[in-house]
């Protein structure tokens, strides 16, 4: 994992601690070590100035986190957007279509309806950027039709909607380990451990593309035995308090490899409720998913083994894509026009005004999480097109 200004993690269980030890001692070149999360373990001034406290380690972020716990753009950089006074806030809003001015070859705005009266807007600007997430970014782009553009905004070469990509997760692995049983932790850690990418990182050595991050867990539940019988009052509580021995999970996060036959695309004959064609998603595995799960499998048993796990299981959910998360592709960035969407400045090669900054520009997906890499990307973009404004140049 790279190196960079990070707050301190939170402790490794003693479970934790000891599969990495293991590992580190049996595998030289793999290290089970604290992933960069998003929660405030030590909350620094700039963060107490946002509002924001200290993760309780309650661990219900997805419910959303009142005390700004973990990042998020309504606890961190919207609140900091609207303090300039420079943001209006439009909600139920479904962005319709980007407009496309023939005369100047630039895009001169957003069409949006209003999701509850259905009422039909059309808001102006220099610069668009496009961040409604990989698959909706590729519908509104598809969808912003002209005389100029008629099969979507800047797709001349009909790329737009293609190499779609995700992140593979069909592959997990669950185990118990003996003994520990004087030890727990405090709270409910919301994080997790991760190990990075060993797989073709160096050299490609196996019979597939690509590598895939591993998670990794370990916690102690409830003894179901002292809660059977106990379902309700001071006894149930009691039981409570009474946890049964340790177990182990890990799971991958996996490259998919993009490829032009997974793509999405409108549909000709269904819209939604607002008049807006539908998406139409056209994705699947091959057969090198099929090999790295099978690989992730193999490697993480004989890891647990080493480590003196019992009751050692895998899985495979063979779920479909999209019950996943991390969706990339359908706008991605590259050299030339001819094969890609967007140039080194996530601009549309062919209208330079509109920019695409989240996981739709990705030419690739890695097995790392995106979301700080979109960020980073679109704080770049925001800088070029600020120069831009200033100069004339859009």
């Amino acid at each position: 994992m790279p190196d960079g200004e990070y707050l301190p993690p939170f402790e490794m269980n003693c479970v934790q601690e000891h599969v990495s030890k293991s590992i580190s001692q049996n595998y030289p070149d793999r290290h089970l070590v604290h992933a960069r999360w998003a929660h405030l373990t030590k909350p620094q001034p700039v963060h107490i100035e946002q509002g924001r406290a200290a993760c309780q380690a309650r661990n219900e972020c997805m419910r959303g986190c009142p005390f700004g716990g973990y990042f998020s753009s309504v606890s961190s950089t919207l609140p900091w957007a609207k303090r300039t006074g420079n943001l209006t806030a439009r909600p139920f809003s479904v962005v319709h279509s980007v407009i496309y001015n023939d005369k100047s070859g630039k895009a001169s705005g957003v069409r949006v309806i209003d999701a509850n009266t259905k009422e039909v807007m059309e808001f102006k600007a220099r610069v668009v950027f496009m961040n409604a997430s990989a698959l909706n970014t590729s519908l509104v782009l598809l969808n912003s039709t002209s005389a100029r553009f008629p099969n979507g905004l800047g797709n001349d070469n009909g790329l737009l909607g293609k190499y779609v990509a995700f992140q593979n997760y069909r592959a997990s692995i669950t185990a118990t380990m003996d003994g520990f049983l004087d030890k727990y932790y405090f709270g409910r850690n919301p994080t997790e451990l991760i190990l990075a990418n060993y797989r073709n990182l160096h050299r490609h050595e196996t019979d597939y593309f690509g590598g895939f991050t591993t998670f990794m867990g370990a916690y102690r539940p409830n003894h179901p035995d002292s809660i059977a019988g106990n379902e309700i009052g001071g006894a149930y509580k009691d039981a409570l308090t009474e946890p049964g021995g340790w177990q182990l999970y890990m799971y991958m996060q996996g490259e998919t490899v993009p490829k032009i036959s997974n793509h999405v695309r409108l549909s000709k004959d269904q819209k939604d409720q607002w008049g807006i064609p539908l998406l139409i998603t056209s994705v699947e595995y091959d057969d090198n998913d099929e090999r790295m799960v099978q690989d992730f499998l193999t490697q993480s048993r004989e890891m647990l083994e080493k480590a003196g796990c019992r009751n050692i299981e895998t899985h495979e959910n063979k779920q479909p894509p999209g019950l996943d998360i991390h969706e990339m592709g359908g706008c991605r960035m590259g050299k030339h026009p001819a094969t890609s969407m967007l140039n080194a400045h996530n601009q549309l090669h062919l209208c330079k005004n509109v920019f695409v900054t989240d996981g739709a520009c990705m030419a690739s997906t890695g097995n790392q999480s995106p979301s700080i890499l979109y960020m980073a990307l679109t704080a770049r973009a925001a800088n070029f097109a600020a120069a831009g404004i200033k100069s004339g140049d859009l």
